[in-house]
């Protein structure tokens, strides 16, 4: 296990380096029952905290292929989704577990000639603030909550995936950012897959 891991950063100014793939379609392939999504059925960020063995055997998985990174399970814990299974309140909870599980992973697949590195996923949610749905404000926060929960889980990075309102894309960028700041943290911020 590595302490002091090198800098995602420099490897990605070096090199290329290469991610993981689906995360959801892993963890459905393992049928998680209705309890182990404590009745929120569908809710992949629930078993961060339910079946972390489950979260955690698709990350070595990933790293077992050969990958550099893997995504947390995070995609869907931001205030749209969790809203809907009436859960908001467990957005820095459910954030911080997957970036822990990610972040053991990582660190029992590192070795001197082949670090490994934690993308912390914030998904874009059903909501936008383009057409009214939530304040700009709101999601702003939120994703600062949710980035807050992956920099104390130990992310690598804040990966905003599949934004599709300009709005919301700002919101996570900004709400990201407040976050770092507040953690006095350095981490890269990146968008990937954008529709906007």
């Amino acid at each position: 296990i590595m302490t002091g891991r090198p800098s995602l950063r420099e490897a990605l100014r070096t090199r290329v380096v290469v991610a993981d793939g689906a995360m959801g379609t892993m963890l459905q392939a393992a049928e998680p029952t209705l309890d182990d999504f404590e009745g929120h059925e569908g809710c992949n960020e629930i078993l961060n905290v339910s079946r972390p063995d489950l979260v955690r055997s698709v990350h070595d998985a990933y790293f077992d292929a050969g990958v550099d990174c893997v995504e947390t399970n995070t995609f869907g814990a931001n205030l749209a989704n969790l809203g809907e299974y009436g859960i908001p309140e467990r957005i820095h909870e459910l954030a911080e577990a997957g970036a822990r599980i990610a972040r053991e992973s990582a660190d029992a697949w590192s070795t001197p000639d082949h670090p490994r590195w934690v993308l912390g996923s914030v998904g874009p949610g059903t909501k936008l603030p383009s057409l009214g749905h939530v304040t700009y404000a709101q999601l702003r926060d939120a994703y600062e909550t949710q980035a807050a929960g992956l920099i104390a889980g130990g992310a690598d990075a804040i990966l905003i995936e599949t934004a599709q309102d300009l709005l919301q894309a700002k919101a996570a960028v900004i709400g990201a950012t407040r976050a770092l700041r507040a953690a006095g943290a350095d981490l890269p911020v990146q968008i990937g897959r954008a529709h906007v």
